[in-house]
Protein backbone atom coordinates (compact mmCIF):
# COMPACT_ATOMS: atom_id res chain seq x y z
CA UNK A 1 0.00 0.00 0.00
CA UNK A 2 1.21 3.50 -0.79
CA UNK A 3 1.70 5.87 2.12
CA UNK A 4 -0.29 8.37 0.05
CA UNK A 5 -3.40 6.21 0.58
CA UNK A 6 -3.20 6.83 4.32
CA UNK A 7 -2.60 10.55 3.85
CA UNK A 8 -5.58 10.80 1.48
CA UNK A 9 -7.79 8.96 3.99
CA UNK A 10 -6.67 11.35 6.73
CA UNK A 11 -7.53 14.37 4.59
CA UNK A 12 -10.94 12.92 3.77
CA UNK A 13 -11.67 12.31 7.46
CA UNK A 14 -10.70 15.87 8.36
CA UNK A 15 -13.12 17.15 5.74
CA UNK A 16 -16.19 15.44 7.20
CA UNK A 17 -17.94 15.76 10.53
CA UNK A 18 -19.86 12.52 10.06
CA UNK A 19 -18.83 9.70 12.35
CA UNK A 20 -20.36 7.17 9.94
CA UNK A 21 -18.31 8.59 7.06
CA UNK A 22 -15.08 8.45 9.08
CA UNK A 23 -15.75 4.81 9.98
CA UNK A 24 -16.35 4.00 6.33
CA UNK A 25 -13.13 5.70 5.20
CA UNK A 26 -11.01 3.81 7.74
CA UNK A 27 -12.75 0.48 7.13
CA UNK A 28 -12.15 0.82 3.38
CA UNK A 29 -8.45 1.45 3.97
CA UNK A 30 -8.08 -1.44 6.43
CA UNK A 31 -9.77 -3.83 4.02
CA UNK A 32 -7.37 -2.80 1.24
CA UNK A 33 -4.22 -3.16 3.35
CA UNK A 34 -2.02 -6.25 3.28
CA UNK A 35 -2.19 -8.14 6.55
CA UNK A 36 1.47 -7.45 7.27
CA UNK A 37 0.83 -3.73 6.81
CA UNK A 38 -2.10 -3.53 9.26
CA UNK A 39 -0.16 -2.56 12.43
CA UNK A 40 1.59 0.29 10.63
CA UNK A 41 -1.58 1.47 8.84
CA UNK A 42 -3.57 1.59 12.09
CA UNK A 43 -0.72 3.23 13.97
CA UNK A 44 -0.25 5.92 11.34
CA UNK A 45 -3.98 6.71 11.13
CA UNK A 46 -4.29 6.93 14.91
CA UNK A 47 -1.13 9.03 15.21
CA UNK A 48 0.43 6.28 17.31
CA UNK A 49 3.20 4.54 15.33
CA UNK A 50 4.16 1.14 16.65
CA UNK A 51 7.63 2.49 17.46
CA UNK A 52 6.20 4.83 20.11
CA UNK A 53 7.83 8.24 20.48
CA UNK A 54 10.49 8.64 17.82
CA UNK A 55 12.64 11.10 19.76
CA UNK A 56 12.60 13.80 17.08
CA UNK A 57 11.41 17.26 18.02
CA UNK A 58 9.45 19.96 16.21
CA UNK A 59 12.47 22.22 15.68
CA UNK A 60 14.56 19.44 14.13
CA UNK A 61 11.88 18.81 11.50
CA UNK A 62 11.14 22.50 10.95
CA UNK A 63 14.79 23.04 10.00
CA UNK A 64 14.94 20.22 7.43
CA UNK A 65 13.73 22.23 4.40
CA UNK A 66 13.83 19.18 2.10
CA UNK A 67 12.30 19.59 -1.41
CA UNK A 68 9.16 17.47 -1.77
CA UNK A 69 8.73 14.68 -4.29
CA UNK A 70 6.53 15.46 -7.30
CA UNK A 71 4.49 12.29 -7.01
CA UNK A 72 3.67 9.57 -4.47
CA UNK A 73 6.17 6.73 -4.31
CA UNK A 74 6.61 5.99 -0.60
CA UNK A 75 5.13 2.72 0.59
CA UNK A 76 3.71 2.07 4.06
CA UNK A 77 6.48 -0.45 4.69
CA UNK A 78 9.19 2.05 3.69
CA UNK A 79 7.90 4.63 6.16
CA UNK A 80 7.60 1.99 8.88
CA UNK A 81 11.21 0.86 8.31
CA UNK A 82 12.43 4.47 8.44
CA UNK A 83 10.63 5.03 11.76
CA UNK A 84 12.17 1.82 13.12
CA UNK A 85 15.58 3.20 12.21
CA UNK A 86 14.84 6.59 13.76
CA UNK A 87 13.61 5.03 17.00
CA UNK A 88 16.81 3.02 17.32
CA UNK A 89 19.27 5.88 16.84
CA UNK A 90 21.16 6.82 20.02
CA UNK A 91 24.59 7.75 21.32
CA UNK A 92 27.34 10.06 20.02
CA UNK A 93 26.65 11.46 16.58
CA UNK A 94 23.00 10.44 16.72
CA UNK A 95 21.76 13.90 15.71
CA UNK A 96 23.64 13.73 12.40
CA UNK A 97 22.45 10.18 11.69
CA UNK A 98 18.86 11.09 12.56
CA UNK A 99 19.04 14.12 10.28
CA UNK A 100 20.26 11.98 7.39
CA UNK A 101 17.43 9.45 7.80
CA UNK A 102 14.84 12.23 8.05
CA UNK A 103 16.13 14.04 4.94
CA UNK A 104 15.98 10.81 2.95
CA UNK A 105 12.45 10.04 4.17
CA UNK A 106 11.05 13.54 3.65
CA UNK A 107 12.78 13.80 0.27
CA UNK A 108 10.68 10.90 -1.01
CA UNK A 109 7.42 12.44 0.25
CA UNK A 110 4.96 14.71 -1.55
CA UNK A 111 3.92 17.99 0.12
CA UNK A 112 0.84 16.36 1.70
CA UNK A 113 2.93 13.39 2.82
CA UNK A 114 5.56 15.69 4.32
CA UNK A 115 2.91 17.51 6.33
CA UNK A 116 1.45 14.21 7.56
CA UNK A 117 4.92 12.87 8.47
CA UNK A 118 5.74 16.08 10.34
CA UNK A 119 2.61 15.74 12.48
CA UNK A 120 3.08 11.98 12.93
CA UNK A 121 6.70 12.18 14.09
CA UNK A 122 6.17 15.15 16.42
CA UNK A 123 3.07 13.60 17.99
CA UNK A 124 0.82 16.38 16.74
CA UNK A 125 -1.26 13.96 14.67
CA UNK A 126 -2.27 11.94 17.71
CA UNK A 127 -6.04 12.20 18.08
CA UNK A 128 -7.26 10.30 21.11
CA UNK A 129 -10.82 11.07 20.10
CA UNK A 130 -10.30 8.98 16.96
CA UNK A 131 -9.91 5.85 19.08
CA UNK A 132 -13.61 5.04 19.30
CA UNK A 133 -14.08 5.65 15.59
CA UNK A 134 -11.10 3.41 14.84
CA UNK A 135 -12.51 0.55 16.93
CA UNK A 136 -15.85 0.76 15.12
CA UNK A 137 -14.02 0.81 11.77
CA UNK A 138 -12.01 -2.29 12.70
CA UNK A 139 -15.26 -4.08 13.58
CA UNK A 140 -16.83 -3.00 10.29
CA UNK A 141 -13.83 -4.04 8.18
CA UNK A 142 -13.53 -7.41 9.92
CA UNK A 143 -17.26 -8.09 10.09
CA UNK A 144 -17.15 -8.81 13.82
CA UNK A 145 -19.17 -7.43 16.77
CA UNK A 146 -17.94 -4.07 18.06
CA UNK A 147 -18.00 -5.36 21.62
CA UNK A 148 -15.47 -8.08 20.72
CA UNK A 149 -13.10 -5.45 19.32
CA UNK A 150 -13.50 -3.15 22.32
CA UNK A 151 -12.85 -5.98 24.77
CA UNK A 152 -9.72 -7.11 22.92
CA UNK A 153 -8.46 -3.52 22.91
CA UNK A 154 -9.25 -3.23 26.62
CA UNK A 155 -7.04 -6.21 27.32
CA UNK A 156 -4.22 -5.47 24.88
CA UNK A 157 -4.17 -1.67 25.11
CA UNK A 158 -2.86 -1.63 21.52
CA UNK A 159 -4.90 -0.62 18.49
CA UNK A 160 -2.53 -2.20 15.91
CA UNK A 161 -2.57 -5.58 17.67
CA UNK A 162 -6.34 -5.46 18.00
CA UNK A 163 -6.81 -4.61 14.32
CA UNK A 164 -4.41 -7.33 13.17
CA UNK A 165 -6.24 -9.94 15.24
CA UNK A 166 -9.69 -8.86 14.03
CA UNK A 167 -8.77 -8.76 10.33
CA UNK A 168 -6.70 -11.94 10.28
CA UNK A 169 -8.56 -14.19 12.71
CA UNK A 170 -11.95 -12.57 13.34
CA UNK A 171 -13.86 -13.15 16.56
CA UNK A 172 -11.85 -16.25 17.46
CA UNK A 173 -8.57 -14.31 17.40
CA UNK A 174 -10.09 -11.44 19.36
CA UNK A 175 -11.36 -13.90 21.95
CA UNK A 176 -7.81 -15.10 22.60
CA UNK A 177 -6.86 -11.86 24.33
CA UNK A 178 -6.68 -12.37 28.07
CA UNK A 179 -5.68 -10.35 31.08
CA UNK A 180 -1.93 -10.81 31.25
CA UNK A 181 0.03 -10.16 34.42
CA UNK A 182 2.49 -7.37 33.77
CA UNK A 183 0.49 -5.90 30.87
CA UNK A 184 -1.85 -3.10 32.04
CA UNK A 185 -5.44 -2.92 30.89
CA UNK A 186 -7.39 0.24 30.30
CA UNK A 187 -9.13 1.46 33.46
CA UNK A 188 -12.88 1.60 33.87
CA UNK A 189 -14.13 5.19 34.12
CA UNK A 190 -17.01 6.94 35.83
CA UNK A 191 -19.61 9.23 34.32
CA UNK A 192 -21.05 12.22 36.21
CA UNK A 193 -24.33 12.19 38.15
CA UNK A 194 -26.54 15.16 38.92
CA UNK A 195 -26.80 14.24 42.58
CA UNK A 196 -26.24 11.46 45.07
CA UNK A 197 -29.93 10.60 45.21
CA UNK A 198 -30.15 10.45 41.41
CA UNK A 199 -27.16 8.11 41.19
CA UNK A 200 -28.56 5.77 43.85
CA UNK A 201 -31.98 5.73 42.20
CA UNK A 202 -30.45 4.87 38.81
CA UNK A 203 -28.27 1.99 39.96
CA UNK A 204 -30.31 0.14 42.59
CA UNK A 205 -27.91 -2.29 44.32
CA UNK A 206 -24.90 -0.10 45.02
CA UNK A 207 -21.48 0.46 46.48
CA UNK A 208 -20.61 4.03 47.45
CA UNK A 209 -16.92 4.92 47.76
CA UNK A 210 -14.78 7.96 48.44
CA UNK A 211 -13.73 9.84 45.32
CA UNK A 212 -10.17 10.69 46.26
CA UNK A 213 -8.18 13.68 45.10
CA UNK A 214 -5.38 11.34 44.06
CA UNK A 215 -3.85 9.60 41.07
CA UNK A 216 -5.21 6.39 39.52
CA UNK A 217 -2.94 3.35 39.75
CA UNK A 218 -3.11 -0.25 38.59
CA UNK A 219 -0.77 -2.77 40.22
CA UNK A 220 0.20 -6.20 38.94
CA UNK A 221 1.95 -8.87 40.97
CA UNK A 222 3.21 -12.29 39.86
CA UNK A 223 5.17 -13.95 42.64
CA UNK A 224 7.66 -11.33 43.84
CA UNK A 225 7.52 -9.33 40.59
CA UNK A 226 5.45 -6.15 40.89
CA UNK A 227 4.54 -3.52 38.30
CA UNK A 228 2.70 -0.24 38.90
CA UNK A 229 0.98 1.73 36.11
CA UNK A 230 -0.82 5.06 35.78
CA UNK A 231 -4.26 5.55 34.25
CA UNK A 232 -2.56 6.16 30.87
CA UNK A 233 -0.77 2.78 31.24
CA UNK A 234 2.64 4.36 31.82
CA UNK A 235 4.82 2.24 34.10
CA UNK A 236 6.04 4.04 37.24
CA UNK A 237 7.32 1.05 39.22
CA UNK A 238 10.81 2.46 39.79
CA UNK A 239 9.40 5.67 41.27
CA UNK A 240 7.02 4.17 43.86
CA UNK A 241 9.08 1.76 45.93
CA UNK A 242 6.78 1.97 48.95
CA UNK A 243 3.83 0.75 46.83
CA UNK A 244 5.90 -2.06 45.38
CA UNK A 245 6.93 -3.24 48.84
CA UNK A 246 3.37 -3.12 50.12
CA UNK A 247 1.95 -5.12 47.19
CA UNK A 248 4.78 -7.66 47.45
CA UNK A 249 3.72 -8.37 51.04
CA UNK A 250 0.03 -8.99 50.30
CA UNK A 251 -1.20 -12.53 51.16
CA UNK A 252 -1.41 -13.88 47.60
CA UNK A 253 0.65 -15.34 44.75
CA UNK A 254 -0.69 -13.12 41.98
CA UNK A 255 -3.04 -10.13 41.88
CA UNK A 256 -4.18 -7.17 39.79
CA UNK A 257 -5.59 -4.25 41.79
CA UNK A 258 -7.19 -1.00 40.70
CA UNK A 259 -7.16 2.04 42.93
CA UNK A 260 -5.76 5.46 43.67
CA UNK A 261 -2.75 6.74 45.53
CA UNK A 262 -1.99 10.07 47.12
CA UNK A 263 0.37 11.80 49.49
CA UNK A 264 -1.11 12.83 52.84
CA UNK A 265 -0.26 15.58 55.28
CA UNK A 266 0.63 14.76 58.90
CA UNK A 267 -3.02 15.43 59.69
CA UNK A 268 -4.12 12.79 57.20
CA UNK A 269 -5.51 15.19 54.61
CA UNK A 270 -4.63 14.92 50.91
CA UNK A 271 -1.71 16.99 49.71
CA UNK A 272 -2.18 18.99 46.47
CA UNK A 273 -2.63 16.74 43.46
CA UNK A 274 0.53 18.09 41.80
CA UNK A 275 2.62 16.92 44.74
CA UNK A 276 1.33 13.38 44.36
CA UNK A 277 2.00 13.45 40.61
CA UNK A 278 5.53 14.76 41.18
CA UNK A 279 6.43 11.43 42.78
CA UNK A 280 5.73 9.58 39.52
CA UNK A 281 8.82 11.09 37.95
CA UNK A 282 11.19 11.28 40.90
CA UNK A 283 13.64 8.88 42.50
CA UNK A 284 15.35 11.46 44.73
CA UNK A 285 15.56 9.97 48.22
CA UNK A 286 14.69 13.28 49.92
CA UNK A 287 11.48 13.78 47.92
CA UNK A 288 10.48 10.14 48.28
CA UNK A 289 10.86 10.26 52.07
CA UNK A 290 8.88 13.49 52.33
CA UNK A 291 6.06 12.38 50.03
CA UNK A 292 5.24 8.79 50.89
CA UNK A 293 2.28 7.53 48.90
CA UNK A 294 -0.71 5.87 50.50
CA UNK A 295 -2.67 3.44 48.27
CA UNK A 296 -6.44 2.98 48.40
CA UNK A 297 -7.73 0.05 46.33
CA UNK A 298 -11.31 -0.27 45.12
CA UNK A 299 -11.21 -3.20 42.70
CA UNK A 300 -9.59 -6.61 42.25
CA UNK A 301 -9.34 -7.81 38.64
CA UNK A 302 -7.31 -10.99 39.20
CA UNK A 303 -6.43 -13.09 42.21
CA UNK A 304 -4.24 -16.20 42.39
CA UNK A 305 -4.77 -17.36 38.83
CA UNK A 306 -8.42 -16.39 38.49
CA UNK A 307 -9.48 -13.46 36.25
CA UNK A 308 -12.36 -11.50 37.77
CA UNK A 309 -13.17 -8.95 35.06
CA UNK A 310 -16.52 -10.52 34.21
CA UNK A 311 -17.66 -11.15 37.77
CA UNK A 312 -19.98 -8.70 39.56
CA UNK A 313 -18.39 -5.89 41.54
CA UNK A 314 -19.71 -7.39 44.78
CA UNK A 315 -17.64 -10.54 44.16
CA UNK A 316 -14.58 -8.55 43.15
CA UNK A 317 -14.87 -6.58 46.39
CA UNK A 318 -14.91 -9.83 48.36
CA UNK A 319 -11.65 -10.80 46.69
CA UNK A 320 -10.27 -7.35 47.44
CA UNK A 321 -11.12 -7.62 51.14
CA UNK A 322 -9.45 -11.02 51.21
CA UNK A 323 -6.14 -9.70 49.90
CA UNK A 324 -5.96 -5.98 50.77
CA UNK A 325 -8.44 -5.20 53.54
CA UNK A 326 -6.16 -2.61 55.17
CA UNK A 327 -5.87 -0.66 51.90
CA UNK A 328 -9.59 -0.76 51.05
CA UNK A 329 -11.05 2.61 50.09
CA UNK A 330 -13.70 3.93 52.58
CA UNK A 331 -17.10 2.78 51.34
CA UNK A 332 -20.61 1.65 52.19
CA UNK A 333 -23.23 -0.58 50.59
CA UNK A 334 -26.06 0.97 52.62
CA UNK A 335 -27.96 3.68 50.67
CA UNK A 336 -29.06 5.23 53.97
CA UNK A 337 -25.39 5.82 54.89
CA UNK A 338 -24.40 7.32 51.53
CA UNK A 339 -25.05 10.95 52.48
CA UNK A 340 -22.98 10.62 55.64
CA UNK A 341 -20.13 9.04 53.62
CA UNK A 342 -20.24 11.93 51.11
CA UNK A 343 -20.09 14.50 53.90
CA UNK A 344 -17.24 12.61 55.54
CA UNK A 345 -15.26 12.47 52.27
CA UNK A 346 -15.67 16.22 51.70
CA UNK A 347 -14.75 17.00 55.32
CA UNK A 348 -11.51 15.06 54.89
CA UNK A 349 -10.57 17.08 51.79
CA UNK A 350 -11.58 14.65 49.06
CA UNK A 351 -13.66 15.33 45.94
CA UNK A 352 -16.88 13.46 46.71
CA UNK A 353 -18.03 9.89 46.14
CA UNK A 354 -18.47 7.36 43.35
CA UNK A 355 -21.67 5.31 43.26
CA UNK A 356 -21.20 1.91 41.60
CA UNK A 357 -23.52 -0.83 40.41
CA UNK A 358 -22.72 -3.80 42.67
CA UNK A 359 -23.72 -6.26 39.96
CA UNK A 360 -21.70 -4.79 37.09
CA UNK A 361 -18.61 -6.39 35.50
CA UNK A 362 -15.43 -4.41 34.94
CA UNK A 363 -15.92 -2.56 31.62
CA UNK A 364 -12.39 -1.28 31.12
CA UNK A 365 -11.77 1.76 28.99
CA UNK A 366 -15.39 2.88 28.99
CA UNK A 367 -17.18 5.73 30.74
CA UNK A 368 -20.55 4.09 31.26
CA UNK A 369 -23.44 4.37 33.68
CA UNK A 370 -22.27 1.57 36.00
CA UNK A 371 -20.00 4.03 37.86
CA UNK A 372 -21.31 7.52 38.63
CA UNK A 373 -19.23 10.21 40.34
CA UNK A 374 -20.89 12.74 42.62
CA UNK A 375 -19.12 16.01 43.39
CA UNK A 376 -20.51 19.19 44.96
CA UNK A 377 -19.26 21.40 42.10
CA UNK A 378 -19.25 21.05 38.33
CA UNK A 379 -15.79 20.19 37.02
CA UNK A 380 -14.80 19.15 33.51
CA UNK A 381 -11.54 18.05 31.92
CA UNK A 382 -10.75 20.13 28.83
CA UNK A 383 -7.87 20.37 26.37
CA UNK A 384 -5.71 23.50 26.13
CA UNK A 385 -5.77 24.78 22.54
CA UNK A 386 -3.91 28.08 22.95
CA UNK A 387 -3.01 30.77 25.45
CA UNK A 388 -2.76 34.56 25.29
CA UNK A 389 0.11 36.62 26.66
CA UNK A 390 -0.92 38.38 29.86
CA UNK A 391 -1.02 42.07 30.74
CA UNK A 392 -0.15 44.07 33.84
CA UNK A 393 1.00 41.76 36.62
CA UNK A 394 0.93 38.86 34.16
CA UNK A 395 3.10 40.49 31.49
CA UNK A 396 5.58 37.91 30.20
CA UNK A 397 3.35 34.96 31.11
CA UNK A 398 0.95 32.92 29.00
CA UNK A 399 -2.32 33.51 30.83
CA UNK A 400 -5.75 33.39 29.19
CA UNK A 401 -6.35 29.76 28.14
CA UNK A 402 -8.37 28.71 25.08
CA UNK A 403 -10.23 25.53 26.05
CA UNK A 404 -11.61 22.71 23.92
CA UNK A 405 -13.92 19.76 24.53
CA UNK A 406 -13.32 16.41 22.87
CA UNK A 407 -15.18 15.61 19.66
CA UNK A 408 -16.62 12.09 20.17
CA UNK A 409 -16.63 11.57 16.40
CA UNK A 410 -12.87 11.82 16.04
CA UNK A 411 -12.46 15.44 14.98
CA UNK A 412 -10.18 18.01 16.61
CA UNK A 413 -11.19 19.46 20.00
CA UNK A 414 -14.06 21.95 19.85
CA UNK A 415 -13.44 25.32 21.50
CA UNK A 416 -15.93 26.13 24.27
CA UNK A 417 -14.40 29.07 26.11
CA UNK A 418 -11.48 30.88 27.67
CA UNK A 419 -10.34 31.55 31.22
CA UNK A 420 -7.47 33.10 33.15
CA UNK A 421 -9.08 32.67 36.56
CA UNK A 422 -7.68 30.38 39.23
CA UNK A 423 -4.09 30.56 37.98
CA UNK A 424 -1.54 30.95 40.77
CA UNK A 425 1.86 32.55 40.14
CA UNK A 426 3.43 29.09 40.26
CA UNK A 427 0.96 27.68 37.75
CA UNK A 428 1.42 30.68 35.44
CA UNK A 429 5.17 30.16 35.36
CA UNK A 430 4.79 26.43 34.75
CA UNK A 431 2.23 26.71 31.95
CA UNK A 432 4.19 29.47 30.19
CA UNK A 433 7.11 27.10 29.84
CA UNK A 434 5.07 23.95 29.19
CA UNK A 435 2.87 25.47 26.50
CA UNK A 436 5.80 26.84 24.54
CA UNK A 437 7.29 23.34 24.46
CA UNK A 438 4.24 22.13 22.50
CA UNK A 439 3.78 25.29 20.42
CA UNK A 440 2.38 24.89 16.91
CA UNK A 441 2.47 28.54 15.82
CA UNK A 442 1.82 31.99 17.24
CA UNK A 443 0.06 35.18 16.31
CA UNK A 444 0.59 38.64 17.79
CA UNK A 445 -0.53 37.75 21.33
CA UNK A 446 -1.71 34.13 21.02
CA UNK A 447 0.39 30.95 21.17
CA UNK A 448 -1.38 27.95 19.60
CA UNK A 449 -0.33 24.54 20.95
CA UNK A 450 -0.74 20.87 20.17
CA UNK A 451 -3.95 19.66 21.88
CA UNK A 452 -2.23 17.47 24.49
CA UNK A 453 -2.50 19.09 27.92
CA UNK A 454 -5.64 18.40 29.94
CA UNK A 455 -6.77 20.93 32.54
CA UNK A 456 -9.53 20.50 35.13
CA UNK A 457 -11.98 23.40 35.05
CA UNK A 458 -14.57 24.34 37.66
CA UNK A 459 -17.65 26.07 36.27
CA UNK A 460 -21.22 27.04 37.06
CA UNK A 461 -22.49 25.37 33.91
CA UNK A 462 -22.67 26.23 30.24
CA UNK A 463 -24.87 28.51 28.19
CA UNK A 464 -25.97 28.69 24.57
CA UNK A 465 -23.55 30.85 22.58
CA UNK A 466 -22.74 31.58 18.95
CA UNK A 467 -19.27 32.71 19.89
CA UNK A 468 -17.72 29.25 19.77
CA UNK A 469 -18.06 26.38 17.24
CA UNK A 470 -19.79 24.03 19.68
CA UNK A 471 -22.70 26.42 20.18
CA UNK A 472 -22.06 26.66 23.92
CA UNK A 473 -19.81 28.64 26.25
CA UNK A 474 -18.51 28.01 29.76
CA UNK A 475 -20.04 30.02 32.62
CA UNK A 476 -17.68 31.40 35.28
CA UNK A 477 -14.88 28.97 34.46
CA UNK A 478 -11.75 28.78 36.59
CA UNK A 479 -8.66 26.57 36.55
CA UNK A 480 -8.44 23.99 39.33
CA UNK A 481 -5.34 22.11 38.18
CA UNK A 482 -3.63 20.47 35.25
CA UNK A 483 -4.10 16.72 34.86
CA UNK A 484 -0.78 15.17 33.76
CA UNK A 485 -2.28 11.77 34.55
CA UNK A 486 -4.73 12.15 31.65
CA UNK A 487 -4.31 12.54 27.91
CA UNK A 488 -6.56 14.26 25.39
CA UNK A 489 -8.49 11.02 24.81
CA UNK A 490 -9.84 11.30 28.37
CA UNK A 491 -11.06 14.89 28.13
CA UNK A 492 -14.81 15.45 28.45
CA UNK A 493 -16.77 15.49 25.21
CA UNK A 494 -18.82 18.33 23.79
CA UNK A 495 -21.89 16.14 24.42
CA UNK A 496 -21.07 15.96 28.13
CA UNK A 497 -20.80 19.74 28.33
CA UNK A 498 -24.09 20.20 26.54
CA UNK A 499 -25.84 18.26 29.31
CA UNK A 500 -24.79 21.07 31.68
CA UNK A 501 -26.56 23.69 29.57
CA UNK A 502 -28.94 25.92 31.45
CA UNK A 503 -32.46 25.73 30.05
Amino acid sequence: MLFADIVTASIRMAATGSRKAKIGIIAELLTAAERTELPAVVGFLAGQPTQGRIGTGWRTLAELEVPAATGPRLSVDAVDVALDELAGIAGPGSAAVRGSVLRDLFGQATPDEQEFLFRLVTGELRQGALEGVMLDAIATAAGVPGESVRRAFMLSGRLPATAAAALTGGSDALGEFRLELGRPIRPMLAASAESLSAAIAELGSIVVEYKLDGARIQVHRAGSEVHVYTRTLREITEHVGELVRLVRELPCRSVVLDGETLALTDAGRPRPFQETMSRFGSTRAEQVSQLLLRPYFFDCLHLDGQDLLDTPLAERRSALREVAAEQLIPSTTDPAAATELLEQALAEGHEGVVVKDAGAPYAAGRRGSAWLKVKPTHTVDLVVLAAEWGHGRRTGYLSNLHLGARDPDGGPPIMVGKTFKGLTDELLAWQTEALQEIERHREEWVVWVRPELVVEIELDGVQVSRRYPGGIALRFARVLRYRPDKDAAEADTIDTLRTLRAE
